[in-house]
């Protein structure tokens, strides 16, 4: 009996989002690996994204690599409530939170990381990489700043958030039982990608660096629009994980980065 492949649970939150997904659904659309199971859970759009996104789900079961695709619409309490509600209906080995406007850089990305993972003695918990910063159009702009090492540990999150979150694949078992935390509007991605990577050392599972870029980042998200609510929100999750002299002190050295680089 034929091996059966890992299969990737992608999950794109969409409201009022037809100005944007087009890009995100031809993206996953486009990936050759055959285990995919797309997600979108939807804030009860108004607009033209659910018509899209049924178009879409009629060209993929005629298409030659047809991929599992699902839409749950409802109203929700945010962004974060929505990606909640994934981890009930995630059937994937691994999970991977891609946003409306966000791409994979190729069609080969997931089976390449699909392959790493086959390569370990164990899936490892996370997969993680590099990310491009695009614009409005998918246009280039530049690699994102901040980027993760090889050997990268949840300590190292002390830095900030070295990895995207739309790079960050969860390994599913361990992200079940993980939500995120909607006391924060803005961060809570960084607070779960920390509570994931702790688990998996607490588990003495291992994580594995993809050295390429395995997402492409819509430049402008809701984080960046609130940067400042943002900011405030990092700094009481740092302190939480790392301690307050820790937070501190590492938010003192982000802004004076900042004036520097003015």
């Amino acid at each position: 009996m034929a091996k059966q492949p890992i299969k990737f649970t992608v999950v794109t939150v969409t409201y009022n989002a037809a100005s944007l997904i087009a890009r995100t659904i031809e993206s996953v659309e486009q990936q050759d690996h055959p285990a995919v199971e797309h997600l979108i859970i939807d804030g009860n759009s108004t607009d033209a994204t659910l018509e899209m996104v049924h178009h879409y789900m009629e060209r993929n079961s005629v298409a030659q690599v047809q991929h599992e695709v699902n839409c749950l619409s409802e109203p929700d309490e945010g962004i974060y409530d929505a990606m909640n509600k994934a981890f009930s209906l995630m059937t994937g080995r691994y999970i991977v939170f891609l946003n409306a406007g966000d791409t994979f850089p190729t069609p080969t990305t997931l089976s390449e990381l699909a392959a790493l993972a086959e390569s370990q003695s164990r899936h490892p918990a996370v997969i993680f990489g590099d990310t491009n910063i695009v614009d409005a159009e998918g246009r280039f702009i530049r690699p994102r700043r901040l980027a993760p090492s090889a050997d990268l540990t949840w300590h190292d999150f002390k830095q900030g958030m070295l990895i995207c979150h739309q790079a960050f694949y969860a390994r599913t078992d361990i992200a079940s039982g993980i939500n995120y935390d909607r006391r924060y509007r803005f961060s809570a991605d960084y607070d779960w990608t920390l509570r994931i990577m702790k688990e998996a050392e607490r588990r003495g599972e291992s994580m594995k660096y993809s050295g390429s870029v395995v997402a492409c980042y819509l430049s402008e998200g809701a984080t960046l629009r609130n940067h400042r609510r943002s900011l405030w929100e990092r700094l009481l999750i740092m302190a939480r994980h790392f301690g307050w002299p820790t937070a501190l002190a590492q938010h003192g050295w982000f802004v004076i980065r900042a004036i520097i680089k003015k």
